[in-house]
Parts: C-alpha cells; sequence; structure tokens
C-alpha cells in the first residue's frame, strides 16, 4: 500500500506547484484552497509522511460520552448507509468537530488494513493533523466534499477516495461530520448524495431525540412528501414557540438559519395555530392537512402530533402505522425479526360518524373484533373504507400496536407477495441486503388492513389463506416461520360472492375474511353529509374557510361518483381558488360546468381533446356517447369522469391519481360506463 518515494515527491511537488502558483484564487475550488492553507496556515510539509494522531481510549470514551445522543442516532444509519455500498473496501466513519472518530463502520479486512493510517476510531483526522481530506476539509469548509487519491496533501493517503458531508444540531450548528472512505477504484458517483440523505436522517433523528416533549410537525408544499425525507420538520413547544427546525424546513419557509425562527411562534410561520392543526390532524387520522404561510400566498400540506414522550418511544421504531422496522448489524446474514415493540401511537382517534348505519356498523365492528373476528367492508371507491377500518383498530384490542394498510390493487402482482410476507437476504435479483420485513410481520400485534382485496392474485390467495389459519408467516427464500397475532379487516368495492361464483375468488378465503360483513353508505346517501363537507373544509382550506350557500346546495346535490374522494379533491381545489375568500359557485368548476343529459336526451358529443400524448401514455377519446342508456346516476358519474378526463387531457394515470384509485379500477369504471379509451400501449 505504501507509494514509492518518487511517486510521493512527485505528488509532493504538485501540491506545492499549485499553491506557489495560486490556482485557488482563480475559484472555489475547495481543494487547492485546503491545500493553502495545510501550506501556509498549518506549515504542513506534503513531502514529509506523519505518523497519524490517535488519542487514548480514556480521552475517546469521554468525546463518545459527550456525543452519544449523536452516535446513537447515527448508528443506525451508519450501518444501512454501509450496506446500500456494498464495498468491502470502504468504511462509513463518523467523527465529532475536532475531527476525531467517534464510530466507524467497516468490514474487519478493511479495518485491520486502514488501522496503520490512523482510520480508526479514535484517530484525529483534522486538517491540521492529516492535511487535506474528506473529514478534515469538510469540517473547515463546512461544505460536503469528495477528495479523491491524488487530492490528498499527503501521499501516504492518496490511495483513498474521502467523501463527506457535514451534521448539523437542531441550533444550526455543525455537531459531526458523516464520511466514506474507500480504497476501491471505482469509487460510486453517487455517495455524496447518500450521505446527504443519510445525514438528513441522522438530523432528524436527533430532532426527535433532543426535542420528545415538543409538538412534531411535519410539513411540505407536496402532501406526497409529508412523512418523507424531504419534509420539513418543526419541533414546537406547549406555547408554540418554535424550539428546532431541520434544513427542510427552514429551506421552505425561506430562511437562511435558525437563529431567524427561534424566536418565532407557529402563528407567525402559518395561518393557524397549534391547537388548530393538532385538531386538524387529529380529525384527519394523522393524513396531512392545509396551512398556508403567514403574510405569503403559499400553501402546505402539514401535520402536528403530540409530544412523543406523552406515549412513550419504543426503541428503534418507525413512526406509528408504518410497523418497526430491525435491521441486523452484520450485513448480508439474512432476515432477523427482533422482539415485538409497542409502536408509537398517537392519543386516540376520536370519529365522529353521525350516519344512524355507520354508528350501528361501528359498534357492531367493536363487539366483534374483541374476539378477534375478521370484518370486510364493502363500499364505493372513495366511500372512506380505510377510515372506517381505522377506527375499527383504535377499538380493538390491538389498539396499542401499528395499523399496516396494503392496497392489493396498488402494487403488481411480482410484488405483492414480497410486500405481504417479507424476504431473506439475497431472495431475488434486487432484493434488499438486509432482508425486508413483510406487511404481516409489520401489523404483528396491531391491524392488518387489505384493501381491494377482490385484486389479490389467486396463486397468492391460497398463501394468505394458510397464514390466516395457522397464524405463522414464511418470508421468502428460507423455511424460518414466524408466529403473528393481528386484527385482520379487509375491504373491497366489488362483490365478492359473484367473483367467487365466477371462479375468481377462492370460497374458503371469503368465508375466513368475512367473519363479519359491513356494508359502507356512498357519500350520496349518507345523512351527515352536510357536517362531512364542512369537516374535509376545515382539512383543506383551514378553519377560517367558508361556503356560500349557493356553492353548499352545489356541493349537497352532487353524486359524488369518487364519493370523500373526490370531495376532498373538488373541496382543495375550491380553497385554493377562492384564494381566504368565500368558496362560490365559480370556484367549483366541475360541478358547474355541465349538467348531465336527460334520459330522453340525446348526449352531445364532446370534442376531442388536444394534446393527449403524454410521456406517461398515449389515450384519446374514441366515442363521448354512451352506447347504452344510462340511469341518472350513472350518467352523472359519466360526466363527472368525462370532465376529469378533459382536465387532465385524457390521462388516465392522472385521473386515476386525482381519484386515488389504480389504473385498473379505474379502466373498469370506464368501461362500465361506455367511456371507451385507448389502453397503453
Amino acid at each position: 500500500m505504501t507509494l514509492m518515494p518518487r511517486q510521493g515527491d512527485r505528488h509532493a511537488d504538485r501540491v506545492l506547484d499549485v499553491v506557489r502558483r495560486g490556482f485557488h484564487e482563480e475559484g472555489d475550488d475547495l481543494v487547492t484552497r485546503s491545500w493553502s492553507r495545510c501550506v501556509n496556515l498549518y506549515r504542513l510539509d506534503p513531502g514529509r509522511a506523519r505518523e497519524p494522531v490517535v488519542i487514548g481510549s480514556a480521552a475517546l470514551q469521554a468525546r463518545r460520552d459527550r456525543h452519544a445522543d449523536v452516535i446513537e442516532c447515527a448508528r443506525y444509519e451508519m450501518t444501512t448507509l454501509y450496506q446500500q455500498l456494498a464495498d468491502p473496501e470502504s468504511a462509513v466513519v463518523l467523527t465529532d468537530t475536532d475531527g476525531v472518530i467517534v464510530h466507524m463502520v467497516s468490514s474487519p479486512e478493511f479495518a485491520a488494513d486502514a488501522e496503520p493510517m490512523g482510520l480508526h476510531a479514535g484517530g484525529m483526522w483534522s486538517e491540521a493533523e492529516a492535511g487535506t481530506n474528506g473529514m478534515g476539509t469538510c469540517l473547515a469548509a463546512a461544505h460536503p466534499i469528495s477528495v479523491r487519491r491524488d487530492e490528498h496533501f499527503f501521499s501516504q493517503f492518496t490511495q483513498l477516495t474521502c467523501s463527506a458531508v457535514p451534521v448539523f444540531d437542531p441550533t444550526g450548528e455543525i455537531i459531526a461530520v458523516l464520511d466514506v472512505t474507500s480504497r476501491s477504484s471505482l469509487m460510486q458517483q453517487h455517495v455524496l448524495v447518500l450521505l446527504g440523505m443519510t445525514a438528513r436522517m441522522i438530523e432528524n433523528r436527533l430532532i426527535d431525540k433532543r426535542f420528545s416533549n415538543a409538538h412534531p410537525l411535519h410539513f411540505h408544499s407536496r402532501p406526497e412528501f409529508v412523512y418523507t425525507l424531504h419534509e420539513g420538520k418543526l419541533a414546537v413547544g406547549d406555547d408554540g414557540r418554535i424550539l428546532a427546525a431541520n434544513r427542510s424546513a427552514l429551506f421552505q419557509l425561506g430562511l437562511q438559519s435558525m437563529d431567524e425562527i427561534r424566536t418565532q411562534r407557529i402563528e407567525d410561520l402559518f395561518q393557524t395555530s397549534l391547537e388548530d392543526i393538532l385538531k386538524r390532524s387529529l380529525s384527519s387520522s394523522f393524513h396531512p392537512v392545509v396551512a398556508y404561510r403567514a403574510k405569503a400566498a403559499l400553501r402546505f400540506f402539514a401535520v402536528a402530533r403530540r409530544p412523543a414522550s406523552d406515549a412513550g418511544t419504543p426503541a428503534r421504531g418507525r413512526v406509528a402505522g408504518m410497523g418497526v422496522v430491525a435491521l441486523d448489524e452484520t450485513a448480508g446474514e439474512g432476515l432477523r425479526v427482533p422482539p415485538r415493540v409497542p409502536a408509537l401511537r398517537p392519543p386516540p382517534i376520536v370519529r365522529t360518524f353521525k350516519d344512524p348505519r355507520l354508528v350501528a356498523h361501528l359498534d357492531t365492528a367493536r363487539r366483534v373484533v374483541a374476539r378477534s373476528t375478521p370484518v370486510l367492508l364493502c363500499g364505493e371507491t372513495g366511500s372512506g373504507k380505510e377510515v372506517f377500518a381505522r377506527a375499527i383498530h383504535e377499538s380493538s384490542p390491538h389498539a396499542d400496536g401499528a395499523f399496516v394498510a396494503v392496497n392489493c390493487a396498488s402494487l403488481p402482482e411480482t410484488l405483492i407477495e414480497s410486500e405481504l410476507f417479507g424476504y431473506k437476504a439475497g431472495a431475488f435479483t434486487g432484493a434488499q441486503r438486509s432482508g425486508r420485513r413483510g406487511k404481516i410481520l409489520q401489523a404483528d400485534g396491531g391491524t392488518l388492513f387489505l384493501d381491494e382485496i377482490a385484486d389479490m392474485p389467486l396463486e397468492l390467495q391460497a398463501r394468505l389463506l394458510r397464514v390466516l389459519d395457522e397464524r405463522q408467516v414464511t418470508p421468502l427464500g428460507t423455511e424460518d416461520t414466524h408466529p403473528v397475532d393481528f386484527q385482520l379487516v379487509s375491504a373491497s368495492h366489488q362483490h365478492l360472492p359473484t367473483l367467487v361464483q365466477d371462479g375468481r375468488f377462492r370460497e374458503d378465503l371469503y368465508y375466513r375474511l368475512a367473519g363479519i360483513e359491513l356494508d359502507l353508505p356512498p357519500l350520496r346517501d349518507r345523512s351527515d353529509k352536510r357536517e362531512l363537507i364542512q369537516s374535509v373544509l376545515a382539512d383543506e382550506g383551514g378553519t377560517g374557510c367558508r361556503l356560500s350557500e349557493e356553492a353548499e346546495r352545489l356541493l349537497m346535490a352532487h353524486p359524488w361518483p369518487g364519493n370523500l374522494r373526490q370531495l376532498r379533491h373538488v373541496l382543495r381545489s375550491a380553497a385554493a381558488l377562492a384564494d381566504g375568500k368565500t368558496i362560490a359557485k365559480e370556484h367549483l368548476p366541475s360541478l358547474v360546468a355541465r349538467q348531465a343529459p336527460s334520459p330522453n336526451q340525446a348526449p352531445v358529443a364532446l370534442p376531442a381533446a388536444t394534446g393527449a400524448t403524454t410521456a406517461d401514455e398515449n389515450t384519446a377519446p374514441a366515442d363521448a356517447a354512451p352506447k347504452a342508456r344510462l340511469n341518472p346516476i350513472q350518467a352523472n358519474e359519466r360526466q363527472v369522469l368525462l370532465q376529469m378526463l378533459e382536465q387532465h387531457r385524457w390521462n388516465v394515470s392522472n385521473v386515476a391519481k386525482a381519484l386515488d384509485v389504480s389504473r385498473n379500477t379505474l379502466y373498469r369504471k370506464l368501461h362500465k360506463l361506455h367511456i371507451e379509451i385507448s389502453p397503453p400501449d
């Protein structure tokens, strides 16, 4: 591993020549600026090998104790990153702000080879001691950096490539540096991106740990990014004062540093109060609700929760509803299922169902789940089956566990089995190196909700039946079985007995799912429709959003073929169009654009949409007129779908996303309503 003296001399001459000629002055070159600091500030000589500086065990332990919470938050993420890199010739390293390595993950072989260079716990890698290198230069520049081979200051390190990013604490100060050092000749180009993502995960964990008594608030300008790595995250005190924020939160709010946000209250950032957003988050089952930026026309989607300390934080767990994900610290040795840990869950979700049928159904469900009886929910698409299933979960003996929802229609057939049952490491091409726990194991101790169960392939139905009978699950690629205990709730908008008669659904599985069968009424038939409209409006537009009498009449009279999903979509658009004013008729274009044709009136042919070709799929309207007479409700439903197709330029994928249904479900509905459309190639 040692370079020949002449090679070392040549490297030293190059470094000194660059520094003398002042190339670092011609731009913001982090490496050449670092070389200049090493020569002019630290008085280092690139031609002289330096002995690694290593602190003693007592001093190292003192540093580890001082940074115990950072190391605890980083340990799991570093192991995951090491497994993602899949490079035995590399190490994932965490240093403190002095450049001292406090934790490292690597293979034993690489660790033994790198130890003489000081690349181990206790080694000091600041620029002043080790010259230009990933860890030290990242600290000096306070910026992500990659130092490749001969970009190192000392020739003894030119066999390495180091990439490093800073890790910030909740006050916005650098608390550590996360680094990947590799000896591989072909370093992965995406390592800086992975490092940045890992650093953000550590920072978010650190906010949770240091502010466990605060209210976590998650937000993003796009609702699908809430609860992801890209979300903005705030820690809010009981008085509404902002205690901490992650970098994404500062960026989205247009702020530069924590100093600009630390003195503010939640009302200074959003047009809401802590009490209001907590209440709305609770009523929406902790799905994102609308929150407008204070003094700006910016809309965000946010969720607030009670402090984690109120419910108790599980060890190495995820947020409730996502299950508890555990990863064996030894890479590639298979799937390890830890003892079940109680899921972190918010206070019980109180839902007010004022429709008498729903009240009776919920009372029935509460009684039968007390005896672990499976529940099958039937109802139209978008009628609130998942919301009702969550209400059942909150009232069940498994309420302390996770609520795990699986939409059988939205998963490709090739992935349903691995999603449900999990798999061992290396079970198939593309599998995660650590293996994966399936949804059934994640629901252990909680509730498993199988939505659109009718779309589950027949061959998989047999395996699910066996799991339900034996209450054991066997991940793919292994013979190991794991006992499971969960409440089962299933749902379908299709009539399962008809599918059983047609041979498209197993009869034995149907009777296993339908311990009791409950039919949920569509929105148009619910007696609490007015209360629902007001509740959804508060979620989408804020508590100050109001409806005009004419707008309310339109909403009450509409047949709502898409049910609650369609209602939420319409009110979200209306709130945006009204922009803080009272929602009027003109803010509901999809409801007033056209009236449905009467049964005796010849339907009007719609003009072909322009620009129908998209990158997603190539579709075009074929015949806008129905081929058979539809009843008034179906005619209204057909008209709404035609309007949505026109609005989305006949892109079926976009319409399916707007309605929150699978494309297969939408194609079936289009066929039923005689809307002919060219399927994708």
